[in-house]
């Protein structure tokens, strides 16, 4: 198949640019995995279409403030505060050792191997969007608040940096550090956007974009599909740099995606044999929770793992490591039988995810025709957009 295969007609104005008023009053799109068939809903009414034993599992990643703002060693003055030019914008995306970090830097010419960044506060100018001014209310004038030497570099902005020890890099990174909204939201991070690009249950620091779908969820809901006896669990995936970086190739087969880390309780676990020795649904909250599911499934298959009810099944053991799962039309599920979602960008490996799960002749008709719907209903897209329920 071809990533083109996975385009539609998107008007920009169903891009959502900031979240609902009121977190959990968006609206949801019914889909029907065996048919295709679409139904308008909204997501205060999910606990109407999930049952007792169904079990829920959420990803309980929280988002670093991780986009920065650095200026080389070398464009500062003697009195060693930083020049008005040469800023660079840095996302960190994934923490691969103490103090080592994967990022995405612009202008990436500008940023050799061997250079020294240094990070000030800064706050985000009104006049240029991503350009942001120095914070004289919390910059001293004299260090910068963290230091970073560039170790590695790799393709469109890649690069591996390592920062100087410090014991209060996260409480710093919180201080100094924006939110990193997607590129389709344009407009500078808010201090609103500190709660509402983050999940109500969010845990484990790490991520360096949401997984959108938890966006929705709140006490409230949680707390009535318990009720219902909705079991809940939990999986963590630091969502990385895929999420930023387009398709660069015409094929799926050509497709690789970066590898990112995660973690598979052992209450997790337990819950998932049970519910699948009991031939009860399990709906993943987001599509890093799918990946995170499938990929421990076939790990357990990989390593021999004991069959359950069915020759599909199998036992899934606590652990933690990292996958850069792709599914595509054609995977067969092993854990997953209902998928809540939002709606993912055109020619996005996410898109074609949804499509895997909506079956594997007409999963990409039945997704791109219930985008279509989306698309006429007006519904909103992307991360601070509505949601779909597949079941």
């Amino acid at each position: 198949m071809l990533v083109s295969d996975f385009d539609f007609e998107l008007p920009e104005e169903l891009i959502a640019q900031t979240p609902p008023a009121v977190r959990g009053s968006s609206r949801m799109l019914r889909v029907d995995r065996a048919t295709g068939g679409v139904a308008d809903d909204h997501f205060r009414n999910l606990p109407n279409h999930l049952r007792s034993g169904d079990l829920l599992i959420l990803n309980d990643s929280r988002v670093l403030p991780a986009r920065l703002y650095a200026v080389r060693a070398g464009l500062t003055t003697q009195a060693n505060s930083p020049s008005p030019t040469g800023r660079i914008e840095v996302l960190l995306t994934q923490q691969l050792g103490v103090g080592e970090w994967s990022a995405l830097v612009r202008p990436g010419r500008k940023v050799p191997v061997g250079e020294t960044l240094l990070f000030y506060p800064t706050t985000p100018d009104p006049t240029n969007l991503g350009a942001p001014c120095l914070d004289s209310e919390t910059w001293d004038g004299t260090a910068p608040i963290l230091t970073a030497e560039v170790l590695s570099a790799g393709e469109f902005g890649e690069r591996t940096l390592r920062f100087a020890p410090d014991p209060l890099f996260l409480q710093k990174l919180d201080r100094i550090g924006h939110m990193p909204l997607p590129p389709y939201i344009h407009r500078n991070d808010s201090v609103d956007d500190k709660a509402r690009y983050q999940t109500v249950y969010a845990q484990t620091p790490g991520s360096a974009a949401a997984p959108t779908a938890g966006l929705h969820f709140t006490p409230e809901i949680l707390t009535e599909l318990q009720a219902l006896g909705v079991i809940v669990e939990r999986i963590t995936l630091h969502v990385g740099l895929g999420t930023f970086q387009p398709v660069r190739v015409d094929r799926l087969e050509d497709i690789r995606l970066h590898t990112e880390l995660y973690t598979l309780p052992e209450a997790t676990a337990t819950a998932i044999n049970a519910a699948l020795k009991d031939g009860r649904r399990i709906i993943a909250a987001g599509t890093t929770t799918t990946r995170t599911l499938e990929h421990c499934a076939r790990r357990a298959l990989d390593l021999g793992a004991p069959r359950l009810a069915s020759e599909t099944w199998v036992e899934l053991e606590p652990h933690s490591g990292s996958t850069n799962i792709f599914l595509q039309p054609g995977h067969q599920f092993r854990v997953i039988s209902g998928l809540l979602t939002n709606f993912h960008l055109p020619q996005s490996t996410l898109l074609m995810l949804v499509s895997a799960f909506l079956g594997a002749d007409q999963g990409r008709e039945r997704a791109l025709a219930a985008y279509a719907h989306a698309v006429r209903e007006r519904y909103r897209f992307f991360s601070y957009g509505d949601c779909m329920l597949i079941l």
